[in-house]
């Protein structure tokens, strides 16, 4: 059911920018372009409640191939990009000593009547221009937000004067921001178009994947479809384990490079992958890999041209690595990093007088550190099993209902008529997989089993697909995931597999049908391994 924009009629206000219809907007629907071109001006919009506006600018942009300066990956060029008018509010909450940006782009012509709200990553609330101009290219008026905190892993803000975590910009960046978001774009859509949106769509990954799930919890009304991948939930939980394969080296004193690294998973990957029945050099199901490094000691492999042998103390890292953070009970805090994932966050340094040493990945360093421990300059090489443990309580205890997002509770976005989809790579390297079927589950046993959850939320892992469908990622990545969510929300046709395609360095092209959880994907046995169509989805017997 379309969930029309409605006016809050108690919210004030404040003249900002919008771009005006130069004419009357064309009525047309979804997948149907055809919106009048307009010009960019300013009038005056509603605030979100709580809100208050400070200013806001419209600007005409050609289109053509717009160049994004700042990505997590770099500058990027987005050829075909058709002219928009950019929309930017600053927006405060009173009390809060906040500045929060949201960002909004409409394409002059060809609007679907769909608004699509872009996610962000790591410590970036938002997107930096990437999605947002993808978005526009398919028809979509985007929108996104910086929850006024800043880059991909600034933390600059984390702190106040006195050494106190900022609350107002945590609440910020963990919520609040991404409903002001779904306000804000929502309005401004309407002043433009002068109609609303008639579908409301978010698209996020990893950060963008939590902001989703928060939405969902929090906000159900706000969007009628959520594409939320690799989502970052459990964020105080996992985001202090991710940290564990640093304090494993550390710990050990033992620094394996990431030759010898992928050496373990090669050797895990080739044992493992006959267990599923699949001949396609990937492991279905992690947990179900159990192959002990320790038959790895003694091998000399080549690392570069040097001959490198494999000992007990390398065996004894990777097997603590994939097995999780643990008390000195033995009781387990977290997954460990997924057999067959990269060893990313195992990363190394060497210092001039040949020093191995450890070089933790960014965010979850930044966590710890500003959030977690409140010392920015904590020497992370220090800690101990035991103060890991204590800061991972410390974590949990004091941030899980702030950006813990993982209330299993989705009833309100049930009954609301929103549909939820997630995708996620069992060889993510950054989020462990387990986490997110973990909180499925949790979800299935309060809203009355599987089968009564995937009318509204449906999950699709990908075997051998790390963090976001980044690099390295053997598997089949989904091809089109945010077209099956519209088919769901405007069709009703809920998708039963996820098609999803790769490349292999050789050139070929590998096809295969993503299952919807719990089911799994078995080779027909026969057919050519590398063809979707010689696959089928099970669902296997522990379920």
């Amino acid at each position: 059911m379309r969930r029309l924009l409605t006016v809050l009629a108690a919210a004030v206000p404040l003249a900002a920018a919008v771009c005006l219809p130069a004419g009357a907007a064309a009525h047309t629907g979804p997948g149907t372009p055809g919106a009048a071109a307009f010009r960019c001006a300013t009038t005056s919009v509603h605030a979100p409640p709580g809100a208050r506006i400070e200013s806001g600018t419209a600007r005409s942009r050609p289109g053509g191939t717009v160049h994004v300066d700042i990505t997590p990956t770099g500058p990027v060029d987005v050829p075909d990009v058709p002219a928009y008018c950019e929309v930017t509010y600053t927006l405060t909450h009173p009390g809060a000593g906040d500045h929060e940006k949201v960002t909004v782009w409409l394409p002059r012509t060809g609007w679907t009547g769909r608004l699509q709200t872009v996610g962000g990553s790591a410590y970036a609330a938002g997107d930096y221009g990437q999605g947002l101009a993808a978005a526009i290219k398919a028809g979509y008026a985007a929108v996104t937000t910086d929850a006024g905190v800043g880059g991909y892993v600034d933390t600059d803000w984390a702190l106040d004067a006195q050494g106190h975590v900022d609350q107002p910009l945590l609440e910020d960046f963990a919520s609040r921001a991404e409903h002001d978001t779904a306000v804000v774009g929502k309005e401004v859509v309407g002043a433009v178009y002068g109609r609303p949106a008639a579908y409301a769509y978010f698209n996020g990954c990893s950060t963008g994947g939590r902001q989703g799930y928060m939405e969902a919890q929090r906000h159900p009304g706000d969007y009628d479809g959520i594409l939320a991948d690799a989502p970052a939930i459990n964020w105080d939980e996992f985001e202090v384990a991710t940290l564990w394969p640093q304090v494993v080296m550390n710990n050990e004193h033992t620094y394996p490079s990431q030759c010898e690294f992928n050496a373990f998973t090669a050797a895990a990957v080739a044992a493992c992958d006959k267990l599923d029945g699949n001949p396609d050099g990937l492991i279905g199901d992690p947990g179900d890999c159990h192959w002990d490094p320790r038959r790895l000691v003694g091998t000399t492999i080549d690392c570069e041209g040097r001959p490198v042998t494999i000992t007990a103390a390398d065996a004894v890292v990777v097997r603590r690595i994939w097995d999780g953070p643990r008390t000195a009970s033995g009781t387990r805090l977290w997954p460990g990093l997924p057999v067959g994932a990269s060893f990313d966050l195992a990363d190394t340094q060497t210092a001039d007088d040949g020093t191995v040493s450890g070089k933790p990945f960014p965010v979850p360093a930044q966590w710890v550190a500003d959030f977690v421990a409140k010392q920015p300059a904590l020497d992370l090489t220090t800690l101990t099993y035991d103060r890991f443990t204590r800061l991972f309580r410390q974590s949990e205890a004091e941030y899980d209902q702030v950006i813990g997002t993982d209330d299993p509770d989705l009833g309100a976005f049930r009954d609301s008529g929103g549909k939820l989809l997630t995708w996620q790579g069992q060889a993510d390297q950054y989020i462990p997989a387990q986490g997110t079927v973990a909180y499925r589950q949790q979800v299935d046993r309060l809203l009355g089993g599987t089968q009564r959850v995937d009318d509204f939320y449906r999950l699709f892992l990908a075997p051998g697909v790390s963090h976001c469908a980044g690099t390295p990622a053997p598997g089949p990545v989904p091809t089109d995931a945010l077209g099956a969510l519209t088919d769901w929300v405007e069709h009703g046709k809920a998708p039963r597999t996820l098609p999803a395609a790769t490349t292999l360095p050789s050139g070929q092209a590998v096809t295969r049908d993503l299952c919807r959880y719990p089911e799994v994907s078995r080779y027909a046995g026969h057919g050519d391994p590398a063809a979707s169509t010689s696959y089928r989805c099970t669902t296997p017997p522990r379920h």
